[in-house]
Protein backbone atom coordinates (compact mmCIF):
# COMPACT_ATOMS: atom_id res chain seq x y z
CA UNK A 1 0.00 0.00 0.00
CA UNK A 2 1.72 2.75 -1.24
CA UNK A 3 1.13 6.18 0.74
CA UNK A 4 0.41 9.35 -0.99
CA UNK A 5 1.05 13.22 -0.46
CA UNK A 6 -3.04 14.05 0.28
CA UNK A 7 -2.44 11.77 4.01
CA UNK A 8 -0.09 14.78 5.16
CA UNK A 9 -1.58 17.81 3.57
CA UNK A 10 -4.39 19.21 6.42
CA UNK A 11 -6.46 20.93 3.33
CA UNK A 12 -9.68 19.23 2.76
CA UNK A 13 -11.23 21.83 0.62
CA UNK A 14 -11.65 25.58 -1.13
CA UNK A 15 -14.67 26.83 -0.54
CA UNK A 16 -14.54 30.61 -2.86
CA UNK A 17 -11.64 32.11 -0.47
CA UNK A 18 -11.65 30.08 2.57
CA UNK A 19 -9.39 27.33 3.21
CA UNK A 20 -10.93 24.14 4.32
CA UNK A 21 -8.93 22.34 7.12
CA UNK A 22 -8.87 18.96 8.75
CA UNK A 23 -9.93 19.50 12.52
CA UNK A 24 -12.83 21.90 11.85
CA UNK A 25 -10.08 24.74 11.12
CA UNK A 26 -10.02 27.12 8.40
CA UNK A 27 -7.98 29.84 7.34
CA UNK A 28 -8.15 32.37 4.45
CA UNK A 29 -4.86 33.87 3.08
CA UNK A 30 -3.82 37.67 1.91
CA UNK A 31 -1.56 38.23 -0.54
CA UNK A 32 0.53 41.13 0.35
CA UNK A 33 2.81 43.53 -1.76
CA UNK A 34 6.46 43.93 -0.33
CA UNK A 35 7.09 47.59 0.83
CA UNK A 36 11.13 48.12 0.27
CA UNK A 37 12.58 49.43 3.26
CA UNK A 38 15.70 49.82 2.59
CA UNK A 39 14.64 52.68 -0.23
CA UNK A 40 12.96 54.87 2.39
CA UNK A 41 13.94 57.74 4.46
CA UNK A 42 14.41 57.31 8.00
CA UNK A 43 10.70 59.26 8.88
CA UNK A 44 8.93 57.05 6.58
CA UNK A 45 11.10 54.17 7.75
CA UNK A 46 10.11 55.29 11.30
CA UNK A 47 6.54 56.00 10.66
CA UNK A 48 6.21 52.20 8.84
CA UNK A 49 7.79 50.75 12.53
CA UNK A 50 4.83 52.91 14.33
CA UNK A 51 2.48 51.64 12.17
CA UNK A 52 3.32 47.89 11.83
CA UNK A 53 3.44 48.16 15.65
CA UNK A 54 0.33 49.40 15.88
CA UNK A 55 -0.84 46.63 13.41
CA UNK A 56 0.43 43.64 15.57
CA UNK A 57 -0.64 45.62 18.84
CA UNK A 58 -4.36 45.82 17.19
CA UNK A 59 -4.76 41.93 16.15
CA UNK A 60 -7.01 39.84 19.11
CA UNK A 61 -6.44 36.81 16.91
CA UNK A 62 -3.34 35.19 15.77
CA UNK A 63 -1.76 35.36 12.65
CA UNK A 64 0.61 33.87 10.77
CA UNK A 65 3.19 35.55 8.28
CA UNK A 66 4.67 33.13 5.30
CA UNK A 67 7.02 34.49 3.23
CA UNK A 68 7.94 32.26 -0.10
CA UNK A 69 11.45 32.96 -1.68
CA UNK A 70 11.48 30.93 -5.07
CA UNK A 71 14.53 30.60 -7.26
CA UNK A 72 13.82 32.53 -10.68
CA UNK A 73 14.83 31.05 -13.99
CA UNK A 74 16.09 33.64 -16.44
CA UNK A 75 17.56 31.46 -19.28
CA UNK A 76 14.38 32.66 -21.53
CA UNK A 77 15.10 36.56 -20.31
CA UNK A 78 18.75 35.77 -21.63
CA UNK A 79 17.71 34.37 -24.78
CA UNK A 80 15.15 36.80 -25.52
CA UNK A 81 17.60 39.38 -24.98
CA UNK A 82 19.91 37.46 -27.62
CA UNK A 83 17.37 37.32 -29.75
CA UNK A 84 16.46 41.34 -29.86
CA UNK A 85 20.28 41.47 -29.71
CA UNK A 86 20.50 39.58 -33.32
CA UNK A 87 17.46 41.29 -34.81
CA UNK A 88 18.34 44.86 -34.00
CA UNK A 89 19.60 46.57 -37.21
CA UNK A 90 20.31 49.72 -35.08
CA UNK A 91 24.08 49.08 -34.02
CA UNK A 92 24.35 51.38 -31.39
CA UNK A 93 21.52 49.51 -29.72
CA UNK A 94 22.47 46.10 -30.75
CA UNK A 95 25.85 47.07 -28.85
CA UNK A 96 23.36 48.09 -25.28
CA UNK A 97 21.62 44.73 -25.88
CA UNK A 98 24.54 42.53 -25.66
CA UNK A 99 26.28 44.77 -22.94
CA UNK A 100 23.04 44.66 -20.82
CA UNK A 101 22.36 40.29 -21.60
CA UNK A 102 26.17 39.98 -20.39
CA UNK A 103 25.70 42.02 -17.25
CA UNK A 104 22.92 40.25 -16.32
CA UNK A 105 24.71 36.72 -17.22
CA UNK A 106 27.45 37.79 -14.75
CA UNK A 107 24.74 39.14 -11.94
CA UNK A 108 23.52 35.45 -11.93
CA UNK A 109 26.50 33.69 -11.88
CA UNK A 110 27.32 35.65 -8.27
CA UNK A 111 23.90 36.23 -7.05
CA UNK A 112 20.57 34.25 -7.14
CA UNK A 113 17.49 35.53 -8.71
CA UNK A 114 14.85 35.27 -6.40
CA UNK A 115 11.02 36.04 -6.70
CA UNK A 116 9.29 37.20 -2.97
CA UNK A 117 6.03 36.23 -2.16
CA UNK A 118 4.18 37.68 1.17
CA UNK A 119 1.05 36.26 2.82
CA UNK A 120 -1.00 36.58 6.09
CA UNK A 121 -2.74 33.98 7.24
CA UNK A 122 -5.67 34.32 9.58
CA UNK A 123 -7.11 31.64 11.07
CA UNK A 124 -10.43 29.74 12.58
CA UNK A 125 -11.57 27.05 14.56
CA UNK A 126 -14.98 25.72 15.29
CA UNK A 127 -13.93 26.77 18.88
CA UNK A 128 -14.41 30.76 18.33
CA UNK A 129 -18.35 29.46 17.82
CA UNK A 130 -19.40 26.22 19.19
CA UNK A 131 -22.40 24.84 17.85
CA UNK A 132 -23.09 27.14 14.63
CA UNK A 133 -22.68 25.96 11.43
CA UNK A 134 -18.99 25.85 11.18
CA UNK A 135 -18.61 26.62 7.05
CA UNK A 136 -20.98 30.08 7.59
CA UNK A 137 -19.16 30.90 11.15
CA UNK A 138 -15.81 30.25 9.26
CA UNK A 139 -16.64 32.05 5.76
CA UNK A 140 -18.02 35.43 8.50
CA UNK A 141 -15.16 35.45 10.95
CA UNK A 142 -12.10 34.78 7.80
CA UNK A 143 -13.84 37.81 5.89
CA UNK A 144 -14.33 40.04 9.12
CA UNK A 145 -10.71 39.40 10.43
CA UNK A 146 -9.61 40.01 6.54
CA UNK A 147 -11.08 43.45 6.38
CA UNK A 148 -9.54 44.19 9.28
CA UNK A 149 -5.86 43.40 8.41
CA UNK A 150 -6.55 44.96 4.99
CA UNK A 151 -7.43 48.15 7.16
CA UNK A 152 -4.53 48.03 8.73
CA UNK A 153 -2.21 47.46 5.89
CA UNK A 154 -3.62 50.23 4.17
CA UNK A 155 -2.67 52.68 6.67
CA UNK A 156 0.99 51.29 6.05
CA UNK A 157 0.52 52.07 2.64
CA UNK A 158 0.99 48.41 1.86
CA UNK A 159 -1.80 46.71 -0.96
CA UNK A 160 -3.31 43.26 -0.04
CA UNK A 161 -5.95 41.00 -1.89
CA UNK A 162 -7.86 37.87 -0.38
CA UNK A 163 -7.08 35.27 -2.29
CA UNK A 164 -9.45 33.32 -4.09
CA UNK A 165 -10.32 29.87 -5.14
CA UNK A 166 -8.43 29.79 -7.89
CA UNK A 167 -5.10 31.25 -6.54
CA UNK A 168 -5.24 29.47 -3.66
CA UNK A 169 -5.40 26.12 -5.54
CA UNK A 170 -2.41 27.19 -7.78
CA UNK A 171 -0.60 28.63 -4.77
CA UNK A 172 -0.42 24.81 -2.66
CA UNK A 173 -0.19 23.23 -6.69
CA UNK A 174 3.17 25.25 -7.13
CA UNK A 175 4.55 24.69 -3.09
CA UNK A 176 3.70 20.83 -3.44
CA UNK A 177 5.32 20.46 -7.05
CA UNK A 178 7.61 22.87 -7.06
CA UNK A 179 10.26 20.76 -8.61
CA UNK A 180 8.14 20.07 -11.70
CA UNK A 181 8.30 22.34 -14.63
CA UNK A 182 4.97 24.20 -16.44
CA UNK A 183 1.45 24.41 -14.48
CA UNK A 184 -0.93 22.17 -14.12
Amino acid sequence: MKATTQKFIEIEGVLDDVLILSGRRACLVLEVTAANFALMNKEEQDGKIASYASLLNSLSFPIQIVIRSKKLDISNYLKLLETKENESLNLPLKERIKEYRAFIADLVKVNTVLDKKFYIVAPYTFLEKPGADFIASAKSSLRSKAESLKSQLTRLNIPSKTLKQEELIKLFYELYNEDREGGF
